[in-house]
């Protein structure tokens, strides 16, 4: 199914996961609405690219998702919302009794808090044009857990929760609600990682990808953000009209141990 005529907005999406599901909505053919905090040259100029290579409209709006506020003004300044791509993130990693209560609040707020603001302002829009995918980013961690990571852990567990309530409320609705579980992908900023992962513990570049980054992932290899963004399409199709309220894991098997 193409997405021509539908409008996708995506946050946190100048780059990595969201990134590579906007211009998978794009190569399907919806217009699209990137999202960040910033509001840069290169921004607007990604915005265009994408419209440039898909022939699709496509259009970059700021927005802070650690303020409701703004998380809700984006949807109105998209001015339409087929599908909902909540993916923006940010992440600490610390003991609980170290764990900086500043840095808690950011992270709710922002992949949490940020979900049930946008979806509340995008529902109405789906239900006026019968037809509406709200599709939620949430991680491997939102179905289990690891040390330090009390608020990504926590924050990635509600998206699950906030997914399954909004399937419900829409279950006689074409409208879906779902949540893709991603392990370890392959963005550029995991990328920059690998050369210092490999000083630090003294291996190649390989050994650190396997042994370190990748010790929980049993395949032992990235989810890529195009398998990601072909996923989120598949959600999208009327293949998927009866999916709804789970979660969809992309994890190379860490779920699975």
């Amino acid at each position: 199914m193409g997405l021509k005529g539908k409008t996708a907005v995506v946050t946190g999406s100048n780059s990595g996961i969201g990134l590579g599901i906007a211009k998978a909505m794009a190569g399907a053919g919806a217009d699209v609405v990137i999202n960040s905090y910033t509001d840069s040259e290169e921004d607007h100029a990604l915005a265009a690219e994408i419209a440039a290579q898909n022939g699709v409209g496509a259009r970059y709006i700021k927005a802070d998702l650690s303020k409701g506020d703004e998380a809700r003004a984006l949807i109105e300044q998209a001015g339409t919302c087929d599908i909902l791509i909540n993916n923006a993130g940010i992440q600490h990693v610390a003991p609980i009794e170290e764990f900086p209560a500043e840095k808690w609040d950011a992270i709710i707020a922002i992949m949490l808090s940020s979900a049930f603001h946008t979806t509340a302002m995008a529902l109405p829009m789906m239900r006026q044009a019968g037809w509406g995918r709200i599709i939620n980013i949430a991680s491997a961690h939102g179905l289990t857990a690891s040390p330090y990571k009390s608020a990504y852990v926590s924050a990635k567990h509600g998206v699950v929760g906030i997914t399954k309530v909004v399937a419900l409320e829409t279950a006689k609705e074409p409208i879906t609600a779902n949540a893709i579980c991603p392990g370890y992908v392959l963005t550029p900023l995991v990328e920059s990682q690998i050369p210092d992962t490999a000083k630090k513990y003294g291996m190649t570049e390989e050994e650190a990808k396997e042994k370190v980054i990748l010790e929980r992932q049993p395949s032992k290899e990235f989810a890529t953000t195009e398998q990601l963004g072909g996923l989120a399409v598949f959600l999208c199709s009327d293949h998927a009209a009866q999916i709804t309220g789970t979660t969809l894991s992309m994890d190379g098997g860490w779920t699975a141990l």
